[in-house]
C-alpha cells in the first residue's frame, strides 16, 4: 500500500517538494496523485498537507505537523554497533558516519548531518538492529560515543 491523495486536494503542491522519490504529480490547482510504485511510505506528504487531503496506507487521514515538531533520529552511540544500515536506508541522505578514534583504530558512528533535510520517516529507527535510534521531537543533542 502507499499513501493516497483525496479529492480534498487543492493542488497547492506543498506535498511535492518533501517527497524524496518524486512520487507525487499534478498540475497546480488540480488534484494531485501519488504513484504507488514510487511511494516509500515515508509520510512526508501527509505531514505538510494544509488541507488534510492525504491518506496513510491504512486509509487514515494523515495529520499536518509543523516541520519544527517533526521527530528527528536520536542515536545512542553506546548501543550503536556502527552497522550503517540507518545511513543506507535514509531516503534523503541526512545521516553520515562521524569517525572517532578508539585507541589505534577509528570507529564510525552515524550522526544527523543535515537536520533540515530529515523528513521524519523513521526508517533509520525501524531498521536499527539494536534499537539505538529513537525518533523524538526537536533537534538531537550530540551524544558522545
Amino acid at each position: 500500500m502507499a499513501y493516497r491523495i483525496t479529492e480534498n486536494c487543492r493542488g497547492c503542491q506543498a506535498c511535492v517538494r518533501p517527497c524524496p522519490t518524486q512520487a507525487i504529480s499534478g498540475e497546480r490547482h488540480q488534484v494531485h496523485v501519488i504513484d504507488p510504485q514510487r511511494c516509500i511510505d515515508c509520510g512526508a506528504c501527509g505531514r505538510v498537507c494544509p488541507f488534510g487531503a492525504v491518506l496513510t496506507p491504512a486509509a487514515e487521514l494523515a495529520g499536518r505537523v509543523k516541520k519544527a515538531n517533526w521527530p528527528k533520529p536520536h542515536i545512542n552511540h553506546k548501543t550503536c554497533v556502527s552497522c550503517g544500515l540507518c545511513i543506507q536506508i535514509c531516503p534523503v541522505s541526512c545521516l553520515a558516519f562521524e569517525y572517532v578514534r578508539e585507541g589505534s583504530a577509528a570507529r564510525g558512528f552515524p550522526i544527523l548531518v543535515q537536520p533540515a533535510a530529515c523528513i521524519a520517516c523513521g526508517f533509520c529507527a525501524n531498521i536499527c538492529p539494536v534499537e539505538a535510534i529513537t525518533m523524538r521531537a526537536g533537534l538531537p543533542t550530540p551524544a558522545s560515543p
